[in-house]
């Protein structure tokens, strides 16, 4: 399975129908294919594009233990936009094992090609006798000398290949089948049936409709692709809803863009997700969905750039890591002024390990040439994007899923931050929080709170990790060498171990608090954060014990 939600019915129809009602809930079964769930769960799947490099491993595995069973890889069309999706469908058609590839089409991307005619074609592309026909021309054809064996093979495939579509798979080295309506389950039960005893690598094509089934989510397909709470008569979503950092974003772009029109925006596949729809709309010629090819876009950002342009890149946490060479080779090492907007950083929720943004301030700590800032407020987001698009070299900003704690206004003109200057929230002198990002509130709450116990802390928001305030810190000693660093991220490589490396040999007793050296589960964000640490009553309890064994 490519992805996790097409994955849904299958984790019904297997061993998790009566665990179904705990889905995306801490403790219960995950909203993605995974090995360690069940037996059932062949390979787990929760970024895109993946399915056929996955099915053709165990193609490959299969035939060298030979073993004997079928591979089948389902993708959707969104996910066939992937530069991995293209990798594997070339590696697959060069190695020619059996294998077949169903490209869920819910004409969201690509064809919209289906009905009678082309449900006959597919008939007929499957009959055995089509493919008898075909072999034996081919056999006698090839007995004429003036004319190579591949040569007629060749013209044999064009022929077919303009008589019926799929000519690109055709060309990779795919038995191409369809398109056909996935919603005919006779009809897929027969082609299905057929194209099993095809040999080496197969593509059927079936279309489908998005939300098939249940109106609302048919006649906003996008809504429903990840949804909240909902009432099923109406389709309405339950929730509150509060303003997001990607809401903010979202508006803050499209002002500084009226005002510059050098600034464009590029998304991958998640105009919707990343806040830029809005932008899409009032800007379309300075908008870019490059489809779900994550490095294309930083690369293509860093030409954009070179050609003069401002480009901003909005691109989940989670997904950017796909992007990190391009990130280094193509951005930083080249110190083009690339805006990366890295949404859902930290922790996500109920998406679970595969999207928690919990990596990327360690892996951006050690890129040269990087400004990197995380916003504490939805204020901040604003004047930091504000300030990125001043800087002469690429920066990156990461915010987390949800809304912030502070109601950002759009009537000012946002400020222009001093880079890598840290900001002193609270004084104090018993101890000290060091805090980066969305943290700083609950850092505030616990410092008020021991205020009341006799206990003063001083909260320091660093603002940015790399410049990192190394007089911030330094400063610090001069009232207290107590300090808790507190950070939405992994503690490997993130602003703790910075800041226990700027203070070695100094005599501090710092104690850090963030993600461990582990894939973090699902659940709600509240829960979540809560089990590692990110509490008032655990930065309290920290600090209490820190003074103590002083």
């Amino acid at each position: 399975w490519d992805v996790g939600h097409q994955a849904y019915a299958h984790k019904i129809l297997t061993d998790r129908k009566e665990k179904f009602n705990t889905l995306r809930q801490y403790q219960g079964i995950s909203g993605f294919p995974k090995i360690s769930e069940s037996k059932y769960d062949s390979f787990g799947a929760g970024h895109a594009s993946t399915s056929i490099s996955a099915g053709l491993g165990f193609a490959v595995a299969r035939d060298i233990q030979k073993e004997n069973y079928k591979v089948v890889s389902i993708i959707g069309d969104g996910s066939m936009t992937g530069g991995l999706a293209f990798e594997g469908l070339q590696n697959a058609g060069t190695l020619g094992k059996d294998m077949l590839v169903i490209l869920n089409d819910n004409q969201m991307f690509i064809s919209q090609k289906v009905g009678v005619l082309a449900g006959y074609f597919a008939n007929i592309l499957t009959a055995a006798g089509v493919k008898k026909i075909e072999e034996s021309v081919l056999k006698i054809v090839s007995k004429l000398k003036f004319l190579s064996f591949n040569s007629i093979k060749k013209l044999v495939k064009r022929f077919k290949t303009i008589l019926f579509p799929g000519l690109m798979f055709e060309e990779m080295g795919f038995t191409y089948v369809g398109p056909i309506d996935g919603h005919n389950i006779n009809q897929l039960i027969e082609i299905l049936t057929k194209v099993k005893e095809f040999k080496g690598p197969v593509l059927l094509h079936i279309v489908t409709k998005k939300g098939k089934g249940y109106k609302p989510a048919e006649q906003d397909p996008t809504k429903f692709h990840g949804i909240g709470p909902f009432d099923i008569e109406t389709g309405k979503t339950l929730s509150l809803k509060k303003v997001t950092y990607t809401e903010v974003f979202s508006k803050a772009i499209v002002k500084l863009a009226q005002k510059d029109e050098k600034i464009v925006a590029i998304t991958a596949a998640m105009p919707d997700g990343t806040g830029l729809k809005d932008f899409s709309k009032k800007y379309p010629d300075r908008f870019f969905d490059v489809g779900i090819d994550e490095a294309h876009a930083v690369t293509f950002a860093a030409a954009l750039a070179a050609g003069g342009l401002k480009p901003v890149v909005a691109i989940y946490s989670t997904f950017m890591q796909r992007a990190l060479d391009n990130i280094i080779h193509d951005v930083a090492l080249q110190n083009l002024p690339v805006v990366m907007m890295l949404d859902r950083a930290g922790i996500v929720g109920e998406d679970g390990a595969t999207h928690h943004g919990a990596f990327d301030l360690s892996y951006l700590k050690y890129i040269p040439n990087l400004t990197v800032m995380a916003p504490a407020n939805e204020t901040e987001l604003q004047d930091m994007l504000n300030t990125a698009l001043t800087l002469k070299n690429p920066s990156v900003i990461r915010y987390p899923r949800g809304s912030g704690t502070r109601i950002a206004s759009f009537q000012r003109d946002f400020d222009v931050l001093e880079v890598g200057k840290a900001k002193l929230e609270k004084e104090g002198k018993d101890a000290c929080i060091v805090c980066l990002g969305n943290v700083l509130q609950v850092c505030l709450d616990a410092a008020k709170d021991l205020e009341s116990k006799g206990v003063s802390v001083s909260v320091l928001n660093m603002r940015f990790l790399k410049p990192f305030d190394e007089q911030a810190i330094k400063d610090v000693l001069k009232y207290t060498n107590k300090i808790i660093t507190v950070e939405e991220g992994s503690l490997i490589g993130g602003m703790g171990e910075t800041v226990k490396s700027v203070l070695s040999g100094t005599g501090a007793k710092i104690y850090s608090i963030g993600l461990p050296d582990k894939f973090i589960e699902h659940g709600k964000q509240s829960l979540i954060r809560e089990k590692y640490g990110f509490s008032v009553e655990n930065i309290e309890e920290q600090i209490l014990k820190l003074i103590k064994e002083v």
